[in-house]
């Protein structure tokens, strides 16, 4: 039996999510702004504990707990490669938020990159609601997530390990963030439709499959928690818009990758949809890059005024 999709309640639990994941981020930068400052003014004790007692970085926290439960909420009710790139919205959010606190627009080029994130996003997403379908998850295809979750963890630590010698670019941890942020999102579905299905067979038993479902929510665990530290060093030099554009950009690009080729969200595609969604994530991930460069521009152009 496959399990049963409801595509509009998916879509509205995302953008709350996405909501949630905006604020949550903007707090969370200012939480870390103030670590910094306080450390800078000679502050005595270790950075997590000014973090731990400062009220705008626990707040951010709880938000961001909210938006993956929201998250996994929108998964239980609409495919992965639905829901999950419905997150940019979140980048209209902060921006927006982020104009009203300074009470400045912002900049033509920041609004530009935006724009070209948002078009890649909405002609992916459209195309993904006409051909996408929901399947049980196989075991092989468990094992096949979980595979490649171990050789991205492996790549990660041979990278970090080589690169500690050089200076290593603030985007750096934004794509980390995303990708590991994409994870919990993949193995959350797969976990997901596994209890939905279990739950329709009225099957409970602890046998190979169940202890596969046991060993995905080992992995979100490990995801989500590299996720929330490389996003809290993507906070460490870079604007809140450019990391919530990683999460929200990089993090479904992944995730929907992953949904078409293990999961098989769009195995009944026609071929004119895969070069759509090739060419919309192209354009999404390039608006990505385009605004980290436009605000450092504003960055360099504002320290100069």
């Amino acid at each position: 039996m496959e399990p049963e999709s409801f595509p509009i309640a998916g879509i509205a639990l995302a953008l709350a999510s996405a909501a949630a994941l905006s604020v949550g981020n903007l707090l969370q930068s200012r939480g870390m702004e103030r670590m910094e400052q306080r450390m800078d003014a000679g502050a005595t004790g270790s950075p997590v504990g000014h973090l731990v007692r400062n009220r705008f970085w626990l707040l951010g926290t709880v938000l961001l707990g909210a938006a993956i439960l929201l998250q996994m909420g929108s998964l239980a009710f609409a495919p992965l490669i639905v829901v999950q790139p419905i997150g940019v919205a979140a980048l209209v959010f902060t921006v927006l938020l982020t104009a009203i606190v300074a009470k400045r627009r912002p900049a033509k080029s920041v609004v530009r990159a935006i724009a070209v994130c948002v078009i890649g996003v909405a002609a992916f997403v459209t195309v993904a609601a006409l051909v996408s379908t929901q399947h049980a998850i196989r075991d092989e295809q468990l094992i096949a997530v979980l595979v490649v979750l171990g050789s991205v963890l492996i790549v990660t630590a041979v990278v970090m390990i080589a690169g500690r010698a050089t200076p290593t670019p603030p985007l750096f941890w934004v794509i980390l963030g995303g990708v590991y942020s994409a994870f919990v999102a993949t193995l959350g579905k797969t976990v997901i439709l596994r209890i939905q299905t279990a739950l329709k067979g009225h099957d409970f038993s602890l046998d190979a499959t169940n202890l596969l479902t046991l060993g995905c929510i080992l992995g979100i665990g490990i995801a989500g928690g590299l996720s929330i530290y490389f996003v809290q060093r993507a906070h460490v030099g870079n604007k809140p818009e450019v990391v919530v554009a990683g999460l929200t950009v990089i993090d479904p690009t992944v995730a929907v990758v992953l949904g078409i080729t293990i999961l098989g969200e769009a195995s009944d595609a026609p071929v004119w949809s895969v070069l759509a969604f090739i060419a919309a994530g192209a354009v999404a991930v390039a608006g990505v890059f385009l605004l980290s460069r436009a605000e450092q521009r504003v960055s360099v152009e504002g320290a100069a005024t």
